[in-house]
């Protein structure tokens, strides 16, 4: 058998798993969930969400990961426990799933970068969306799109995935701190700041039952976790690296990277007064490129944008992508690329489906459903199951005080399976709702 491949450094590591978490959940869903939701009043519960929910969860895939040595789906097995198996294989699964709608969306920002040069969307840009968002023509950019990330995963850990995050994520942060920059210029920003920032608690507590799986499915995706994604990644680890730290910059860098994104987009919004009505795909596909028409450069403008959301698209597709595909490496001895072309390939051909229309069913299941199983089982493993070697893990390379240890491991036993059960159960009410009046057909 082939030896495993490793990151050739901490940073190479911390890069791969901060392009997992950067992505379009970030520069594309993060404002339209926070648009949908009450605009500051969204953003206070999704803080809350990952500083409190987000970042003990991130710990435990670490963990596993480092433990095991293994992808999501091997690694219970390897460290005594093949009956939870199944936790690892929904995870996985919810990466393959993610990854065949994520793909489409990937493939809109293509077309998007190529009508920012031809000036396609400037002057209708709901009649632009509505012509790439479904249909062959978003088949096809699902295509390309889909090629690209298996070309990345295909190059290997070091010489793929490593490389193109150390390019691509101190681009989107320049980038995108430019465009923010560039935003608080706009006459009217003030307002998308207000919007951004002033909480009104009575919209949390009104909005209440559809804030917390929207915030919460937004910090699980954001940062990659209940994917197997995190596992994979953290199984490439030496075990001389801080955890606890490693998670810390991770979700800090992470967060940075959406309050940009709101910096970004909101006071472009507002000044083209676009915030009103400016929720789902169209935030940032229909309201804000419709926006780019009105605004001085706004061709130049958009281009930059979508080039910064293509590098956080493949950033993200290219981690869905190394879960399942980690997996079969390292069960079937079988050669990477190989893995990676078939795997996307099944991929592409499953994301078929929302490239007809379909993208908001995918993607609430997985946020609503899929994403808070696999964190629930997860945190009752570590916490329940695994417990003192878990703790053991975690203190490896840190000079976490053991009583830090000890309160993660009793805050990953009873607040987090609490808030995440609570969660599920939001999210399958709501999506079942939305199910059955007909809101996704």
């Amino acid at each position: 058998m082939a030896q495993r491949e490793t990151w050739t450094s901490r940073v190479g590591f911390i890069f791969a798993a901060v392009g997992s978490a950067v992505g379009l959940g970030n520069i594309w869903s993060f404002p339209f969930q926070t648009a949908s939701n009450g605009g500051a009043a969204f953003l206070v519960v999704y803080l809350l969400a990952v500083f409190l929910i987000g970042f003990p969860t991130m710990l435990i895939e670490f963990v596993i990961g480092r433990r095991s040595k293994q992808n999501a789906v091997s690694a219970f097995s390897e460290l005594g426990y093949g009956n939870w198996t199944f936790a690892g294989v929904i995870g996985v699964f919810a990466s393959f799933i993610t990854l065949s709608f994520y793909s489409v969306v990937g493939g809109w920002v293509l077309n998007y970068i190529v009508g920012s040069v031809t000036g396609g969307y400037l002057g209708d840009a709901s009649t632009f969306f509505g012509s790439v968002s479904s249909g062959t023509v978003a088949v096809a950019a699902h295509a390309v799109f889909m090629a690209i990330t298996i070309a990345i995963v295909a190059g290997g850990v070091a010489d793929g995935i490593e490389r193109a995050t150390k390019f691509m994520i101190p681009a989107i942060l320049v980038l995108l701190a430019g465009l923010a920059v560039w935003g608080s210029t706009l006459s009217g920003a003030s307002a998308g700041y207000a919007y951004y920032l002033s909480p009104d608690f009575g919209v949390i507590a009104t909005n209440f039952t559809s804030i917390v799986p929207s915030a919460m499915g937004q910090a699980f995706f954001t940062l990659s976790l209940g994917f197997g994604v995190m596992v994979a990644y953290a199984s490439y680890l030496g075990r001389d690296d801080s955890l606890p730290g490693d998670s810390a910059i991770i979700v800090v860098l992470n967060t940075i990277v959406a309050l940009l994104a709101g910096f970004a987009v909101f006071p472009i919004l507002a000044a083209t007064d676009a915030l009103t009505g400016s929720t789902g795909a169209g935030t940032a596909f229909v309201a804000l490129a419709g926006a780019f028409g009105q605004l001085p450069a706004g061709r130049i403008i958009g281009f930059v944008f979508f080039v910064v959301l293509l590098f956080a698209a493949l950033s993200s597709s290219i981690s869905l992508l190394e879960a399942p595909a980690s997996y079969v490496v390292d069960s079937y001895d079988t050669e990477r690329w190989k893995v990676a072309v078939g795997v996307g390939v099944v991929a592409f051909l499953l994301g078929i489906v929302p490239a007809y229309g379909y993208v908001g069913l995918f993607n609430d299941f997985v946020f609503n459903i899929l994403l808070p199983i696999a964190v629930l089982f997860i945190a009752l493993f570590a916490g329940w199951i695994y417990g003192g070697e878990a703790v053991d893990e975690l203190g490896r390379g840190t000079s976490l005080g053991r009583g830090a240890m000890t309160a993660w491991l009793w805050w990953v036993r009873v607040v987090v399976p609490i808030v995440v059960a609570y969660t599920l159960w939001l999210g399958v009410t709501n999506f079942y709702a939305g199910l059955v009046n007909g809101a996704y057909f």
